[in-house]
């Protein structure tokens, strides 16, 4: 360690006991796992008190930081702490900014420039050790790179030392992951914190709660306030609140989140002048590795902004959830680092219960497109062939797999491509990788540098009413905050691609853009705003949005909360430009299918790109089977119900299941299902000529099921179910086989002299009879006849022969003749 190093300001840290232990540790085994609270100073200490170990050898650490600005902070300290500026014997890199020397010792990187390197260099030939910073965030990059690690470990370095790091680690499921390795413990000197919950009304705006938190904690204590927010509009609305509110000079405001330029950023973490305050309002990106200074009160909302990946649509959103048990204990240790401190909660105490432990894997959760191309690069297809901490779902990772095809980053087999190599050399994410390198192609390089800095940096502009993409290419190096830092990260992208970045052309942002996301290429439908996508999503922008009326928008940003995607960020561009970039990928095929609206068969050509009609033209020659397959398909959606059932049609129905209920398989099921299945068995080949629905109203369906049936089998019907059943009265009355037992109604008069109740199936069935009135009006229902003559019909003759004076009502119905007419015959 140099000597010029603050040993003070060291041992002043509470890690310091554990440094004995650490280094027995790790120079006893390939690895260790050290587990201290927030602010016991594992972060600035350990890789300076690990420099002159024997087993480094004089070869560099590499620490991991989860955020950017953990990684320049904790470099930026361990420097001051070396009285050097960051870049001598400490550095820093991540993706677009390095400050690292030829004699730094010690860089800190963010997470994703570990796996770049291990795939340049996988010997590592230069570190010694590889730290793994608030390992607990399980950030993709973060499981990736341990895994390639401990691969690198067991294959080519058994010399290079590993050492995760954490506050809320499971350690010891970590230590076996890494072998069995050592866990040693800090217990730090944090000093007491207080907790209270101050829970505020559900239905009340979060600005509101933690306006009202924060007056609460300036009247009531001393230093400064740290507030976590779940994102940068809830950050920006509650900065608005406060600023119109608390109109003190002595009180500070500050905002800290990812987007916000560097100095802004450096203001919020720097301490308040003497004599005043500071309101920090965060999100997590203050939760852990980073330390703002003077810090004495938390207050918690308890929330926090995660993307969550959906293979159901194949993308992302960002989602507002509660954070985890762990997450709230980080959060309130911030208040405990200079004295005993108080945390605000803003939730009641009995919703701990329902937070999960600890908050899930990212991997669990996430894109997996840039996973499956650094696993290709590094020559796996499997993940469980590496030691993930946490093995990525099976559906997501192929959906991915899929993509990087659709990419051109892997060939059919699987294996990884040239153009997937070159993808996977650019700090971007593989759509834009793939964007860059293909708009290069095309001789569109400059606009394509400069959609992937807008899309990849900080571009706080995105919460804009309006949605349009070429805006934000137009402004680029005019403009300040986020559309400077853009236009930065477009000049180093151009220096990787090995010259400067080129001229942006407004007019090819759409062709660009569609590149990279050529599943999500919008068409128009309906009303402005209406759109849907390659993929088959629907998705929609505000009505009143520039871009609403076009035609056609290559979509770079979706929210996808709700039934329809919500565009926040696209290009227009033409029909023509989708051709000359995809035309390749279209489809033509001749389509014969059943339109609902029209209720009839349409037949055209129809030339797609995805889920897309990029043209279509109507046909007139089309082949009889097909049409007729396609009215089945329309009938079987609209049900049985569309086709002209006649009484008799229905009966006969009726008629053969009441048989196949007794002798399932004798007969044909010609119940609903199976006549909605088998249409184009049995229905088909009576439908030529015919398209609408309307033409088929002359069907004869009795007919058609007729022939469903042998003769054989149609002698047994008529003979054991008939259609209908001569009476007394000397006419046939049909019977309903729709009830079970079946039905025959028939007017009293009719049955007088029959003493027996009518049976079917050769008399094993006896009929439910409904005797009529002479209005056809029913009286009684019975399947004994002959006692409803004796104890039924007296009461019903001396009701009904005063209504009814022109038909016969004889005491003895026995003996009486059966007649239909009102009187019977002389």
């Amino acid at each position: 360690m140099p000597e010029h190093v603050s040993l003070a300001a060291l041992t002043a840290l509470p890690v310091e006991e554990a440094i004995p232990r650490l280094r027995a540790a790790l120079a006893a085994h390939a690895a260790a796992v050290l587990e201290a609270p927030p602010g016991a100073g594992k972060t600035t200490l350990v890789p300076l008190r690990l420099l002159d170990e024997p087993w480094l050898a004089g070869r560099r650490i590499l620490v991991l930081e989860p955020r950017r600005l953990a990684a320049r902070g904790a470099a930026a300290r361990m420097a001051e702490l070396l009285g050097e500026e960051p870049g001598e014997t400490v550095g820093y890199a991540m993706r677009f900014e390095r400050r690292v020397g030829q004699h730094t010792r010690i860089e800190v990187v963010t997470e994703g420039l570990l796996t770049r390197r291990l795939q340049r260099d996988p010997m590592l030939e230069a570190y010694g050790l590889v730290v793994f910073d608030e390992f607990h965030e399980r950030s993709l990059d973060a499981d990736l790179g341990l895994a390639l690690c401990l691969e690198v470990q067991e294959s080519l370095r058994p010399d290079l030392k590993l050492l995760v790091m954490s506050a809320t680690l499971d350690g010891a499921a970590t230590a076996r992951l890494l072998g069995d390795v050592p866990v040693v413990r800090s217990e730090g000197r944090l000093f007491p914190v207080r907790v209270e919950h101050l829970a505020g009304d559900p239905g009340e705006a979060l600005e509101l709660h933690v306006a009202r938190a924060v007056q609460e904690a300036l009247a009531a204590s001393s230093g400064s306030i740290l507030v976590f927010l779940p994102g940068a509009g809830e950050i920006r609305r509650a900065e608005a609140l406060l600023r119109d509110r608390l109109r003190d000079p002595a009180i500070a405001i500050h905002p800290l989140y990812g987007d916000l330029p560097r100095a802004a950023q450096d203001a919020a973490i720097r301490p308040a002048p003497s004599g005043r305050r500071k309101i920090v309002l965060a999100t997590n990106i203050a939760e852990t590795s980073l330390t703002i200074e003077g810090v004495a009160v938390v207050i918690d909302a308890g929330l926090e902004r995660r993307a969550r990946f959906s293979p159901r649509t194949g993308m992302s959103r960002l989602v507002t959830v509660p954070i985890s048990r762990a997450s709230a204990e980080q959060r309130k240790g911030r208040a405990g680092r200079l004295g005993p401190g108080i945390c605000y909660r803003l939730w009641p105490p009995e919703e701990d219960r329902g937070r999960r432990e600890h908050r899930p894997a990212e991997i669990e959760e996430a894109d997996l497109a840039p996973l499956a191309l650094e696993l290709a690069v590094w020559g796996v297809r499997d993940p469980a062939a590496l030691r993930l901490p946490t093995r990525p779902p099976v559906g997501p990772f192929q959906q991915a797999r899929e993509l990087l095809r659709e990419l051109e980053a892997l060939d059919a087999s699987g294996a990884v491509t040239p153009h997937g190599r070159a993808m996977a050399e650019l700090p971007l994410h593989p759509r834009l990788a793939h964007m860059v390198l293909r708009a290069r192609e095309r001789g569109m390089a400059g606009t394509a540098l400069a959609v992937a800095a807008l899309l990849s940096g900080r571009d706080s502009d995105r919460d804009r009413s309006d949605a349009d993409l070429v805006r934000r290419v137009e402004l680029l190096g005019r403009g300040a905050g986020a559309t400077r830092e853009a236009e930065r990260i477009r000049r180093q992208l151009g220096r990787a691609l090995g010259g400067e970045p080129g001229e942006a052309r407004a007019e090819a942002v759409g062709a660009v853009t569609a590149l990279a996301y050529p599943d999500r290429l919008a068409q128009a439908r309906g009303g402005p705003g209406s759109f849907r996508l390659a993929n088959g999503r629907g998705a929609r922008l505000d009505p009143l949005d520039p871009l609403a009326k076009e035609p056609w928008l290559a979509v770079a940003e979706l929210d996808d909360a709700g039934a329809e995607a919500r565009i926040r960020l696209a290009a227009p561009l033409s029909l023509a430009t989708v051709e000359a970039l995809f035309g390749e990928r279209f489809t033509t095929e001749e389509e014969v299918r059943f339109d609902p609206r029209e209720a009839a068969v349409t037949a055209r050509r129809v030339t797609r790109l995805g889920a897309l009609v990029v043209k279509e033209q109507a046909l007139t020659a089309i082949d009889p089977e097909r049409v007729a397959a396609a009215l089945c398909q329309g009938i079987r959606a609209k049900g049985l119900v569309v086709l002209p059932w006649s009484d008799a049609a229905r009966q006969l129905r009726a008629r053969v299941a009441f048989l196949r209920r007794r002798e399932p398989e004798c007969w044909p099921d010609l119940d609903d299902p199976a006549l909605l299945a088998g249409l184009e068995e049995w229905l088909a080949p009576w439908l030529a000529g015919r398209r609408r629905l309307v033409d088929l109203a002359d069907i004869d369906l009795q007919a058609i099921l007729k022939s469903r049936l042998d003769h054989a089998q149609w002698r047994e019907l008529e003979r054991r179910a008939p259609a209908r059943l001569p009476v007394p009265s000397g006419r046939e009355i049909a019977i309903d086989y729709t009830a079970d037992p079946p039905v025959l109604a028939v007017k009293l008069q009719e049955l007088f002299g029959l003493a027996v109740t009518p049976a079917v199936d050769e008399g094993r069935v006896k009929l439910s009879l409904q005797l009529l009135s002479p209005a056809q009006r029913p009286v009684a229902v019975t399947r004994d006849l002959a006692g409803f003559w004796v104890t039924g019909y007296p009461a019903v003759r001396k009701e009904l022969r005063g209504r009814y004076p022109k038909h016969p009502w004889p005491e003895d119905p026995l003996t009486a003749p059966a007649t239909h007419k009102a009187k019977p015959r002389a």
